[in-house]
């Protein structure tokens, strides 16, 4: 469903990608670990076409998208739940979900069931249909991180990029993410999850990825990656359980 291959990316001269090769099947939840710094983000960016890859290839279900703009890989099936947030503040929770669909209402995607997909929406995130005509920029930061993941379902994508979903949220906040991300999981959601809870990540994924400045150092089953003493040791260790 995703494919990226012999994957380079720089910011400026400096390269942080050194020829990345990952697959994401359909239906399936990959992740990819790694400590600060590895190239995690980037990893994101450069498949979604925030930075434009220096070499490899991008293929999302059969279709080249490798540095094509992001609106461009965003109508191709892609969508984008991106580190930090970056809710539109000033707008109704309701109107911040219906941007994400707004390729289905130019008809640059198919455009399905809109209606009946928001009420999905709300029901999946219930705090987001108890806010659902508050302004996204005075939710907490747990909600606001609700309203991104699912303002990229809303596109009713083929692959969902989910870049640090727990990032700064309460555990509470973070267990309750978690959650979201199994019933999508359940639904038939294909998503590649970075995460800095590499415990919590492997619990929900078939298949990881660990990134090592800008490598892949070691790949395989989830079960297999939880069960592997080098990964343990760097990436299971004290405070990492959900």
């Amino acid at each position: 469903m995703l494919s990226i291959s012999n994957l380079h990316a720089a910011y400026g001269k400096v390269e942080v990608l050194h020829g990345i090769s990952m697959e994401v099947p359909k239906g399936k939840v990959v992740t990819l670990i790694g400590s600060n710094g590895a190239g995690k983000t980037t990893t994101m960016r450069a498949i979604s076409g925030m930075l434009k890859p220096k070499e490899g290839k991008v293929t999302l279900a059969g279709k080249d998208v490798t540095g094509l703009d992001s609106h461009k890989i965003a109508r191709a099936g892609l969508a984008h739940s991106p580190e930090g947030r970056r809710v539109f503040a000033t707008m109704s929770v309701t109107d911040n979900l219906l941007l994400g669909a707004f390729p289905r209402f130019t008809r640059s995607r198919p455009r399905g069931d809109i209606e009946s997909d928001l009420q999905k929406a709300m029901e999946l995130f219930p705090r987001l249909k108890e806010r659902k005509n508050q302004l996204a920029g005075t939710l907490s930061g747990g909600e606001q991180q609700m309203l991104a993941m699912a303002r990229a379902v809303m596109l009713n994508p083929d692959v969902v990029l989910l870049d640090e979903p727990s990032m700064g949220l309460a555990p509470i906040l973070v267990d309750e993410v978690f959650r979201i991300i199994v019933r999508l999981k359940e639904q038939g959601t294909t998503m590649l999850l970075v995460e800095q809870f590499a415990a919590a990540a492997l619990a929900v994924a078939d298949y990881g990825y660990v990134l090592e400045n800008g490598r892949i150092s070691v790949h395989g089953p989830a079960t297999s990656l939880q069960n592997d003493p080098a990964v343990k040791a760097a990436y299971l260790g004290g405070g990492a359980q959900h």
